[in-house]
């Protein structure tokens, strides 16, 4: 998980079996310190049932879903109305509103229970999903989740703005995909450890990693800004940050190296914190 400040605020570790769309929710409800209200994902990171319970969470739901054409749409009449009116849009299916509302009160438990964090909400979908036989709350759920899917599908066709904001998200991820392979280079980058703790402990001491780097690129950036006493350069040094990513790591010697000459305190970059911390970007 990665916020727009490109740091990284959570990372688990899943089965290949399992579907990432649950893991989305725990990602998100584990964040205290960024209120994050809109969250994107690809296509293995939604259903609609995660639809229903982000809605309710009150967060925007922004996948990029592939084959959005093939997608079915939901209405609330019936599916002859819109035909009667002359609609360009055809409709799949109609959405069961009673059945909704006679599982609503379950639905807005199994929401409380995941807001008050009494458990996760993978472990809650991993309960759902078990059964033989598809349980009514979860059917009603989905069928929750198709009104807000529907609703985005239309949304998301409409706004350009709306596409270029899930593209940019999406590419954000890629390169923290790319950055964590970069740092996690060893033993063909898979895990040699056999416990899901030990496991957990390398994915956050990869993390830290990653967020150190993040912060030192942050940290030498601002202070290319205070040194620079052109206006109009300053401002177009700005532009070109605001336009590129802090998640770089090619300047970084990941594998380390041996240095047994005298420490001289002339080398390495020195920060001037308090000419940072006064730097006031519009």
């Amino acid at each position: 998980f990665i916020d727009d400040r490109q740091i990284l605020f959570y990372n688990t570790v899943i089965s290949p079996t399992e579907r990432e769309a649950a893991f989305v929710i725990d990602g998100l409800m584990a964040n205290s310190v960024v209120n994050s209200h809109i969250h994107s994902t690809d296509t293995h990171g939604y259903s609609e049932a995660i639809f229903a319970v982000m809605h309710l969470l009150g967060f925007s739901f922004a996948p990029r879903i592939k084959k959005l054409g093939a997608q079915k749409i939901y209405c609330i009449d019936s599916k002859r109305k819109y035909s009667k009116n002359d609609y360009s849009i055809k409709f799949d299916s109609k959405i069961n509103l009673n059945f909704i509302k006679s599982h609503w009160d379950d639905i807005l438990r199994l929401v409380a229970t995941i807001k008050t964090k009494t458990t996760t909400a993978s472990q809650i979908f991993k309960r759902l999903s078990s059964y033989t036989k598809e349980p009514m709350l979860y059917k009603a759920l989905k069928e929750f989740g198709r009104i807000i899917k529907t609703i985005y599908i239309f949304t998301y066709i409409d706004d350009v703005l709306l596409r270029q904001l899930v593209e940019k998200q999406l590419n954000k991820i890629e390169s923290s995909n790319k950055f964590a392979k970069a740092v996690f280079f060893a033993n063909a980058q898979e895990f040699r450890v056999g416990s899901t703790e030990e496991q957990m402990l390398m994915v956050a001491c990869r993390c830290f990693i990653q967020n150190c780097i993040v912060l030192w690129n942050y940290l030498y950036l601002s202070q290319v800004l205070v040194e620079q006493q052109d206006k109009d350069a300053r401002e177009s040094l700005l532009q070109t940050i605001k336009r590129s990513s802090v998640i770089s790591w090619r300047h970084i010697n990941l594998h380390g190296e041996y240095d047994f000459t005298a420490a001289n305190d002339s080398v390495g970059m020195v920060f001037d914190l308090d000419r940072i911390k006064k730097l006031s970007i519009g």
